[in-house]
């Protein structure tokens, strides 16, 4: 609508523009033509009076009368002459109405000249638009005199009048009928384009039954039929990838239970000779050395494996208390503190200024500060690793920062793939079965939390949980940051200088 209510006010203005040069280029050479005539008689006239007899503003004033009657009666011009006292015009107008241009141009050249003027009448009515022809009548004797010939626009007012009434009109319904046309036309064009957006959204919900109906032939119909095809072969793709999922949960998940009854023989076994070592031969002791811890990781893998299926096929649940996070750090801390003594790494908890607690599940929690804590200790280079713990009215916070290898700023989201090394290189010293991380993410998720990562080459990594105080509300925000306080690089202990115990550090 506003594009056409443009259009059509531009056309319409060309429309008045060039009707109203029309109207006046032809009233003015009609005035010139009336004017030429008139002129022509009152010289005719004023060379045949007998100037002996009468004086010359006797003759003009005669002559201005008639030719004001010969204009008033074919309803064209009102007459104004310029006499030798004054001005002698006809009884309705004013000699005002000539413009002091057109008296300058008369009185300097003989000729016909004319000009736009305002028609001012001697009865106080409102000036109207007209046209001014001024020429010269020459008196035998007595000099030249000016004669004007006022020709008021008032028919061709109203002709513009009604031109522009008829444009108005006209545009404005041909604006509403435009308007009516694109309505019109956009519905049929945008309604099957809505339906196919919300159908669109109904299958990225999962709503795959959905299809759209096909009417027609059009371009609009062949999208239907595109559309509906796309749903069915998208259908069918994601049935046999859902097939395939349960196929591959249900495997891992069959294999690790299965698994279980021998692993615990060989347990059993490898116990039992764990425990006789020293009565073989060194090949045979160091073999069941290896056997024993092999054992203990085969095992922590078949527990991941099982947790990552329960993830997997969504049956993981939490078991939510009110927990003073504060506690599970200590209780960690303390349980990797041989670790962390025979890998000579400090570990130091700063202590927050308030009780951290939160509606959370203690056991998941526990696990996944046990994964980012050996994780600091086999990677951070003996360096120190700084726990720190905040809180604020809505989410708890917890990181873990080391200050060793690091990896690349790219690699942060990659850290937390299944089986995903920065250093495929680089030997395990803790066995990890390499799913730690990427089931921390899933309990950090399970608890409408976040896990984030920070690191650079050399300057070590950061780890951050956040989760919500109160289970089931939204997180905005996190206590602490995600950038670590001090990203430079921490010297090495000495080589005297014993591990710090948890807490013995605080702030």
């Amino acid at each position: 609508m506003a594009a056409s209510t443009a259009v059509i006010l531009l056309g319409g203005f060309l429309l008045l523009q060039q009707a109203t040069e029309g109207i006046l280029r032809t009233k003015q050479d009609q005035a010139l033509a009336e004017a030429a005539v008139a002129l022509d008689t009152a010289q005719r006239s004023l060379q045949a009076a007998d100037l002996s007899r009468s004086n010359v503003n006797e003759v003009l004033t005669r002559l201005a009368i008639e030719a004001a009657s010969r204009g008033v009666a074919s309803g064209q011009y009102e007459v104004v002459v310029q006499g030798p006292v004054s001005d002698i015009q006809s009884p309705r107008v004013s000699a005002q109405s000539v413009p002091e241009s057109l008296r300058a141009q008369v009185a300097g050249e003989e000729g016909t000249w004319v000009t736009p003027t305002q028609v001012r009448w001697t009865d106080g009515s409102e000036p109207v638009p007209g046209v001014a022809v001024g020429g010269s009548l020459v008196a035998p004797g007595s000099g030249r005199y000016a004669i004007y010939f006022i020709f008021p626009l008032t028919s061709e007012l109203a002709t513009l009048e009604v031109v522009q009434r008829a444009v108005t009109t006209t545009g404005t319904l041909l604006v509403l009928a435009l308007t009516v046309v694109a309505a019109v036309v956009a519905r049929q064009v945008v309604d099957p384009v809505r339906e196919a957006r919300l159908t669109a959204e109904r299958l990225a919900a999962g709503q795959l039954d959905d299809r759209l109906p096909v009417r027609g032939t059009d371009d609009l119909a062949s999208l239907a039929v595109s559309m509906n095809h796309m749903a069915s072969e998208l259908q069918q793709q994601i049935g046999r990838l859902e097939g395939l999922s349960q196929v591959q949960q249900q495997f891992v998940s069959d294999v690790s239970h299965e698994l279980r009854t021998p692993l615990t023989t060989v347990r059993m076994a490898a116990e039992v000779l764990h425990e006789n070592r020293e009565d073989f031969d060194p090949v045979s002791a160091r073999s069941a050395e290896l056997l024993y811890h092999e054992v203990d990781r085969f095992e922590g893998l078949l527990a991941d494996l099982l947790e990552i299926s329960r993830f997997d096929a969504g049956a993981a649940v939490l078991s939510c208390e009110e927990t003073d996070l504060l506690e599970l750090v200590e209780r960690e801390m303390s349980a990797q503190a041989a670790f962390a003594e025979r890998s000579g790494t400090p570990l130091r908890l700063f202590r927050p200024p308030q009780p951290c607690t939160a509606e959370v599940d203690p056991r998941r929690i526990t696990r996944v500060l046990r994964n980012l804590v050996t994780n600091a200790i086999e990677h951070g280079e003996r360096r120190p690793i700084d726990i720190r713990l905040a809180s604020d009215s809505t989410a708890a916070a917890i990181t873990v920062r080391d200050h060793g290898i690091g990896f690349e700023a790219a690699q942060v989201d990659q850290v937390f793939h299944r089986f995903w090394r920065a250093d495929p290189s680089r030997a395990r010293t803790v066995g990890g079965t390499g799913l730690g991380l990427a089931i921390a993410l899933e309990d950090a998720h399970l608890h409408g939390g976040w896990l984030d990562a920070w690191a650079r080459p050399g300057l070590g990594a950061q780890f951050r949980l956040t989760v919500p105080r109160v289970h089931g509300t939204a997180l905005h925000g996190s206590p602490l940051p995600d950038l670590p306080a001090d990203p430079r690089p921490a010297a090495p202990p000495p080589a005297a200088r014993p591990a710090l115990l948890p807490g013995t550090v605080t702030s």
